[in-house]
C-alpha cells in the first residue's frame, strides 16, 4: 500500500484517486472548491461515469480514499502526489500551464522528501521540467505518468489499461510509479518525459485521424453510390487497420481530441515542423460539421430559415454528461446561423450550461423535442433512441425526416413507417 496524494478531483483526477484506492492504496484527492468536497465526501460523484459511484462509495467505506480542501494537507505526507489539473487551449492550440504551476508551487514546500510528483494531465513535452522549476525541490522527482481514459468506460480502462506509460530520467522513481500498478495485467513502457508525453499526443491525434478518415470516406461513399457500413466492414477485417475508430459521424469532439490535436500542431510548429497532415485531419472534422448542417438543410427542402429543428443528443458521445466541444452543439451551432430553431433532447443533460448554443429549448423527453419540428438530426449514439416510438415521432414531427448523424437508426424500418431518411455515407 503507497500514500498517494491526488491534486484535482476533475474527470482523470477522480477517477485515478477511486482506481488507486480500489487497488489498495491510500488516497487523498484535493480539490479547491469546498462544495465539491463536500459533495465527494458523502460519495454524492458530480460526473456521469460508469461505474465510478460504485468505486467513491467503496473507499469511502473503506476508508481508502478521502477528500481534503486545499493542496497541503493532501500531500503532507503522501509518497506519490498525482497532478490532474486541467491544462485548457489557448487561442493558438498551445496548452495552459498556468494551473500546473500553482499546484506545483502550492505543494512544493510541503512535500516529503523522496516523494514524487506525477504529471497525469495531458501537458507539452517538456512540462516536467516545468513542474521540477516551479517545485524549488532536489529532493523530489518528476514522472510522467500520461492517461488513456476513455470517458464513458474511463473506471474500465484505468484498471484494465492496454499500457503503463511512464516517462522518467530516475529510473528508481520510474520503478516505484511502476509499483504502484502492479496488480494489473498490462505491458509497463518506461521512457523519457519527453517521449512519454508525445506518447499521449500522438495516440490521441492517430484516433481523431481515423475518425477524420472515415469521414471522409462516407463522404466519398455519398457521391460514387456506396455504403460506407459495407466499405468499413472490409477495412476492418483487415488486423493492419481494424475495426476501432471507423465509425462515421458528425464529427469528433470531447475534452481531448480537439485540444490535444491543436496543441500538437502548435507544440510542432514551435519546434520548426508543419504538421500539415494533422491539421488536415482537423479541417476534415470542421468540415464534417457544415456537412451535417448541409444534410439538413437539404432535406427540409433548402432553407433553414425560420425553420424548427429536432436534435437527439447533445453530449460528445453517449454514456457521458459531457457537453465540452460537443460536435452536437458544433452542428447545432450551424443550424442557427442558418436561421433555425432548435429543440433537444438528451438523457444526461436537463440545461445547457452558461456559454452554451443561444436558442436551443432543452426538452424533457424526445417526443416533446419533435414537437412541429420540420425535421429530426440525430447527434449522439444513445441506445435509448433506437427503441423509441417512431409512430409518434412522425406524428410529431411537421414532416416525417430524419438526419442520422451517427448511423444509429435502421433507414429500412424507417423508411416503411414513411420517414425520408439521411444518413452518412449510406
Amino acid at each position: 500500500m503507497s500514500r498517494i496524494a491526488v491534486i484535482g478531483t476533475g474527470y482523470v483526477g477522480l477517477t485515478t484517486g477511486a482506481c488507486f484506492a480500489h487497488l489498495g492504496h491510500q488516497v487523498i484527492c484535493a480539490d479547491l472548491i469546498p462544495e465539491k468536497i463536500e459533495r465527494l465526501s458523502r460519495g454524492d460523484v458530480p460526473i456521469l461515469e460508469a461505474g465510478l459511484d460504485d468505486l467513491v462509495r467503496e473507499g469511502l467505506d473503506t476508508k481508502r480514499l478521502s477528500f481534503v480542501l486545499g493542496e497541503e494537507p493532501a500531500v503532507r505526507d503522501c509518497e506519490f502526489a498525482y497532478l490532474c489539473v486541467p491544462t485548457p487551449q489557448g487561442a493558438d492550440g498551445s496548452a495552459d500551464l498556468s494551473y500546473i504551476r500553482v499546484a506545483a508551487e502550492a505543494i512544493g514546500p510541503v512535500l516529503p522528501s523522496e516523494s514524487i510528483v506525477v504529471n497525469k494531465s495531458t501537458v507539452p513535452v517538456g512540462s516536467t521540467r516545468v513542474v521540477e522549476l516551479a517545485l524549488h525541490r532536489d529532493d523530489v522527482r518528476v514522472v510522467s505518468n500520461p492517461e488513456f481514459l476513455r470517458e464513458g468506460s474511463a473506471v474500465h480502462d484505468f484498471l484494465n489499461p492496454d499500457r503503463i506509460v511512464i516517462g522518467a530520467e530516475d529510473q528508481a522513481a520510474a520503478g516505484r510509479v511502476a509499483a504502484l500498478f502492479s496488480a494489473l495485467k498490462a505491458p509497463v513502457i518506461v521512457t523519457d518525459p519527453a517521449s512519454a508525453e508525445t506518447i499521449k499526443y500522438a495516440s490521441n491525434a492517430f484516433l481523431a485521424t481515423k475518425v477524420s478518415f472515415v469521414n471522409a470516406i462516407a463522404n466519398v461513399c455519398e457521391v460514387v453510390g456506396a455504403d460506407v457500413r459495407e466499405v468499413v466492414l472490409g477495412m476492418g477485417y483487415d488486423k493492419r487497420i481494424g475495426f476501432e475508430f471507423l465509425k462515421p459521424g458528425p464529427g469528433w469532439g470531447g475534452s481531448c481530441f480537439p485540444k490535444d490535436s491543436r496543441a500538437l500542431v502548435h507544440i510542432a510548429e514551435e519546434a520548426g515542423y508543419d504538421f500539415g497532415l494533422l491539421r488536415g485531419v482537423i479541417d476534415v472534422n470542421d468540415a464534417q460539421f457544415e456537412r451535417v448542417a448541409d444534410k439538413v438543410e437539404r432535406i427540409v427542402g433548402g432553407s433553414l430559415q425560420a425553420c424548427r429543428v429536432a436534435v437527439w443528443g447533445l453530449t460528445f458521445k453517449a454514456r457521458t454528461d459531457d457537453l465540452r466541444d460537443s460536435p452536437s452543439l458544433a452542428v447545432i451551432e450551424r443550424l442557427l446561423a442558418r436561421g433555425a430553431s432548435v429543440r433537444a433532447y438528451d438523457p444526461a443533460v436537463k440545461s445547457l450550461p452558461q456559454g452554451g448554443p443561444d436558442g436551443v429549448e432543452v426538452c424533457a423527453d424526445p417526443y416533446a423535442a419533435c414537437e412541429g419540428a420540420a425535421a429530426l438530426v440525430v447527434l449522439t449514439e444513445w441506445d435509448d433512441f433506437r427503441w423509441l416510438d417512431f409512430d409518434k415521432v412522425a406524428a410529431a414531427l411537421s414532416a416525417p425526416r430524419v438526419v442520422d448523424g451517427r448511423n444509429l437508426l435502421d433507414p429500412a424500418k424507417l423508411r416503411r413507417r414513411g420517414f425520408e431518411y439521411l444518413g452518412v455515407g449510406r
